[in-house]
């Protein structure tokens, strides 16, 4: 059963007289997030490749485009309080990747990153509103290289949260572990003291209310993730098929603006790596957001928003 609301069918369900669109500005209020709470906010589903995909749309028809692709083991809603704000000035579209959120479970368990990539191709292609600026945190910011790579012309710009060609083994392996043990509980509030104890940047109370969205209950009373669990079962690494390495030498070819952001205290992407993707950048820039680790975005988001904004700005008008 899921513990959000999301819409039902076919046709967009407005979110904004729903408690959790109350709740989420709340959190904004608290966090000094400036928006319009007259802001038109839906859940829809697009099929795509044979597939049934979630996203939130934000914002009004006619203005730029900006997608949002989450991190591993999240969802479209990681975004609320930067969709809220970028809604003023843009329309936003934050994807449920494969096996994520509200989005379908892949049949055939291919979680690699060119699957996704193609998946978030199609959207583009399908609602993307011309060449729309993506932005990607972690997981998320992977698909966009494979993007940028792959479909070259599909967008704008890119934003990269947090990730790139050169990764840290130990961070790494510490969000695999995290992830590994978090997957079904007897009660919410064992989750959420997990993910105080991980994420020292985040409010407990932005924490609860946010939840509902990384967990639904199964039949039998447990919660679980909602994040396909099937490849760990099955010992499969997702993202990691021939090809879903993007490299430095790939990176020296992107043709677009791209921006890299770089969590101050990460444990993914070192000071020395961000540097040396945007050297290879023919047009990149990077900011490093103070008091934030790997999770940018929630972690410190007036932060992200002060480093996203103003690039935004210039790229949407380039």
């Amino acid at each position: 059963m899921n513990l959000n609301i999301s819409a039902p069918g076919s046709d967009a369900f407005d979110m904004t007289g729903t408690d959790e669109f109350r709740s989420l500005l709340t959190s904004a209020g608290d966090l000094g997030i400036e928006h319009d709470p007259a802001v038109p906010y839906a859940s829809r589903n697009i099929v795509l490749r044979g597939h049934r995909f979630h996203y939130l749309e934000w914002g009004r028809a006619g203005a730029p485009t900006v997608v949002l692709l989450h991190g591993g083991h999240q969802q479209a809603h990681s975004w609320d309080l930067v969709s809220l704000y970028l809604a003023k000035n843009y329309r936003v579209l934050a994807l449920d990747q494969r096996g994520h959120g509200d989005s379908e479970w892949a049949r055939d368990v291919d979680y690699s990153g060119g699957a996704m990539a193609q998946d978030a191709a199609a959207f583009l292609a399908a609602v993307g509103g011309g060449s729309p600026i993506v932005v990607g945190h972690s997981m998320g910011g992977r698909n966009g290289m494979l993007l940028a790579r792959d479909h070259a012309g599909c967008m704008a710009a890119l934003c990269i949260v947090d990730i790139g060609p050169e990764i840290s083994d130990a961070g790494r392996a510490q969000i695999a572990g995290f992830v590994a043990a978090n997957n079904e509980f007897d009660n919410l509030e064992h989750f959420i003291e997990n993910v105080r104890k991980y994420d020292p940047y985040r409010p407990r109370e932005h924490i609860e209310r946010t939840v509902k969205y990384n967990m639904f209950e199964r039949v039998d009373g447990k919660y679980i993730s909602k994040c396909d669990a099937t490849p760990r079962r099955l010992g499969l690494r997702p993202g990691q098929k021939p090809g879903d390495s993007v490299t430095l030498e790939d990176c020296g070819r992107f043709d677009l603006p791209v921006l890299v952001v770089r969590g101050e205290t990460s444990n993914i992407l070192a000071p020395d790596a961000a540097e040396r993707l945007r050297d290879a950048l023919p047009k990149g820039e990077l900011v490093t957001v103070e008091k934030a680790g790997h999770g940018v975005p929630s972690q410190n988001t007036k932060g992200f928003l002060a480093a996203l904004v103003p690039w935004l700005g210039r790229v949407a008008k380039a």
